[in-house]
Order: C-alpha cells, then sequence, then structure tokens
C-alpha cells in the first residue's frame, strides 16, 4: 500500500471526527445572548476535543511526513490510533450532557490517554520498520512526552472521583504540551522535506 492511501485515509477520519463534534452541538431555541451564555461549558468542550483532534492531526501528520516505508503492522497499528480518535466526539458529548460529571470526565481522559498510548505504540512501528539512518528513526525517541503525558492522565483520571473540573484543567495543560509537534523531528523534516514526502507518495 501507498503511503498516500494511508495519509487520506486517516485525513479523512479527522475530518469526521472533527465534523461529528460540531454537528452535536445543539443551537439554542432562545435568541438571546443569555441562551449563548448557557451554552459556554459545552463550547469549551468541544474547543478542547477540537485542540486534541488538531494536535492528533498535526503530529500525525509530521510522522508520516519522516515514513518512508509501512507495513502491515504500520497499517493496524495506524488503525489502533484512529479508532481511539474516533471516539473522542461520543466522549465529549457525554461530558456535555452531564455537566462534566466524575465518570464521563474520567472515562474522557481514557480516551485521550488510550490516543497517546496507541500513537506511542505507532512509533515504535515506524521505527522498527526504517533503517538506523532513516530520518523517523534519528529523530524520535519514543517515550519522552508520551510517557510523562500518560502519567498526568492517570492522575488526572483518578482525581476526577473528587475534582473533576481539576482534572479538565489538566487536559487542558497537557493539551498545551503537545501543540507543538515533536521539536527534533521538525527540524530534521523541515518545510521543503515534507513537500518532498508527499511528492514521493504521490509517485
Amino acid at each position: 500500500m501507498r503511503k498516500s492511501r494511508l495519509e487520506a485515509f486517516s485525513d479523512g477520519l479527522f475530518a469526521v471526527a472533527i465534523t461529528i463534534m460540531v454537528l452535536a452541538l445543539a443551537v439554542p431555541r432562545d435568541v438571546s445572548f443569555g441562551a449563548l451564555g448557557q451554552m459556554v461549558p459545552v463550547f469549551l468542550s468541544y474547543v478542547l476535543s477540537y485542540i486534541y483532534v488538531a494536535v492528533f492531526w498535526i503530529n500525525h501528520h509530521h510522522l508520516l511526513a519522516a515514513t518512508r516505508r509501512i507495513n502491515s503492522a504500520v497499517l493496524w497499528g495506524n488503525l489502533h490510533f484512529l479508532f481511539w480518535v474516533s471516539l473522542i466526539p461520543f466522549f465529549t458529548a457525554w461530558v456535555d450532557e452531564n455537566h462534566a460529571a466524575p465518570v464521563p470526565v474520567a472515562a474522557y481522559g481514557v480516551v485521550l490517554m488510550m490516543c497517546f498510548v496507541a500513537y506511542r505504540v505507532l512509533e515504535i512501528l515506524l521505527i522498527r520498520a526504517h533503517d538506523s539512518n532513516s530520518v523517523i528513526v534519528r529523530a524520535l525517541r519514543p517515550g519522552r512526552r508520551e510517557n510523562p503525558t500518560i502519567i498526568a492522565f492517570v492522575v488526572a483520571i483518578l482525581m476526577s472521583a473528587v475534582h473533576p473540573f481539576l482534572s479538565l484543567a489538566v487536559y487542558i495543560v497537557i493539551a498545551i504540551i503537545w501543540v507543538r509537534p515533536h521539536p527534533r523531528l521538525e527540524r530534521l523534516l523541515g518545510y521543503d522535506d515534507i513537500c518532498d514526502a508527499s511528492k514521493d507518495a504521490e509517485k
């Protein structure tokens, strides 16, 4: 399978996840600004989930930009990652419907954490599929950011039983940390390399 097909399929799922989340926003029947004010918590949870999907998409894009070969293990690893991403809209809606109750907030954190676990697995599978001189092997050190992130999620999930809003604050901090893709991978790739990788995939 060409890498371009993997990228197209993945991009499609990211787009669908965002579309589902925005369609889940209920339009207020009231025409006053007060009605919009009541929607603020729901809108903020949408923004947080949107940022997470964006973070996963950008990091996934950089990861595939450095990829030169894929195998069956990589395909399944990518599907595993996308499975957890596809669950984000559902659990976002659950948090909204129950006003950030402890169990939905904990479940939301579990899904986000599993996205990072699956992303780390995908990194490892891609490294194993390349030789030691490839960009992806030289740039990535799997677990350097993922491991502390997973630990933070575990703490936040456990804390949600008592302080669900504090757990949501931890989720926000994690999203901010991951806004920038892997710095070393960005440096080794550069904009021209990303463009070249895309051109190579289309040949």
